[in-house]
């Protein structure tokens, strides 16, 4: 089984974990594979967007039911956190949709705005929209990114298998001068 195979045969159900925990990279990724053929544009958007949505509702979820408690962990940081949560009092829309926007929020920021007690009513419809517009946005970069990349990927199994044997080889020419030096030691 291939590479491609494997990306055809599981790579919905990988957008949707991957995006879940991460999500740029693997939202880019799932634009190339859209660009090569190999998944559909509109199912990698509705995978991508599904896992972004899941993930933020989960860390909404916990900030709504330990978020305060949690959040004293990190007096560091307490000013900073105000700071987050008027801006979620002030601009609930522009804080949801643009959390899954700005980088070293992706986590921190649902947990901010669960913790700030805005309402599940606010919350989901917002992170709803949020997570479509940022899928398709990622999405698209990653197709049009395929066209850079894509000839490069069809010589990347090529590439690979070269690689492999250049570090299998240096691998076993290191090995044998350490064992005829350790040999060389012992006499």
């Amino acid at each position: 089984m291939d590479i491609n195979s494997l990306i055809e045969q599981y790579g919905y159900i990988a957008l949707v974990i991957g995006s879940v925990a991460e999500g740029e990279t693997i939202t880019l990724l799932g634009g190339v594979a859209a660009h090569q053929g190999l998944l559909r544009f509109p199912l990698v958007v509705t995978a991508v967007a599904l896992g972004g949505m899941i993930g933020d509702q989960l860390l909404y979820f916990l900030g709504l039911r330990f978020g305060p408690a949690l959040l004293l962990r990190f007096p560091k940081h307490r000013k900073k956190i105000r700071q987050a949560q008027r801006l979620i009092q002030r601009h609930p829309y522009l804080f949801v949709i643009g959390t899954r926007f700005m980088y070293g929020f992706r986590i921190i920021g649902p947990i901010l705005i669960g913790a700030s007690r805005l309402p599940p009513k606010i919350f989901l419809p917002l992170n709803i929209f949020g997570a479509v517009a940022w899928a398709l946005i990622f999405t698209t970069l990653g197709y049009v990114g395929g066209e850079v990349i894509g000839p490069w990927l069809h010589t990347l199994d090529q590439h690979v298998k070269h690689w492999a044997w250049l570090i299998l080889v240096a691998v076993a020419v290191i090995a044998v001068r350490l064992w005829l030096k350790h040999r060389d030691s012992k006499r």
